[in-house]
């Protein structure tokens, strides 16, 4: 059965695309998506160059099924199966003694609270915290883009 929606793009993640979280409100999304053309305007960009920005279609339909609650639904769960069938794999690896403390500019074996930061080539940036340790989180996913490190640490042992 075709659908007058079925030509979604299946693997694009329209959170992402208009930078909001899953929960957004209806008013969340509608401002965004309003940033978003802007960003994306050939005149409002910094370049001319065609390639700087995304599609205004890809934004309009972003936001067509984002304010859509079955579109959004149908949405949803191709991100939860995604997300289920496969692991991400990190970029790189990357030391703890390379993050920066967010309180300070300290780094993590001078600092014992956290949570730390490290810069993503994006401009965002990975974040991890001790609860994330404890629990043996290695993979950490970037703020801004779909970038996945892996963070090598070892717990210390306190004895008391």
């Amino acid at each position: 059965m075709k659908t007058k929606n079925s030509h979604i793009r299946i693997n694009a993640h329209f959170y992402q695309l208009l930078e909001v979280p899953r929960d957004a409100s209806p008013a969340v999304l509608k401002a965004a998506y309003h940033r978003a053309l802007l960003k994306s305007h050939p005149d409002k960009r910094a370049t001319h160059d065609p390639t700087n920005g995304v599609e205004i279609s890809l934004i309009k339909q972003a936001y067509a099924v984002l304010s859509d609650s079955q579109l959004r639904d149908a949405h949803d769960a191709t991100l939860d199966q995604k997300s289920s069938s496969t692991t991400p794999r990190p970029a790189q690896v990357i030391s703890l003694e390379e993050f920066q403390d967010e309180s300070s500019s300290v780094t993590p074996e001078d600092a014992e609270e956290g949570p730390w930061r490290y810069s993503c080539r994006c401009g965002g940036w990975y974040r991890i915290t001790v609860p994330q340790m404890e629990n043996g989180d290695h993979l950490i996913a970037c703020n801004s883009c779909s970038e996945v490190v892996w963070v090598g640490y070892e717990l210390a042992d306190h004895e008391t």
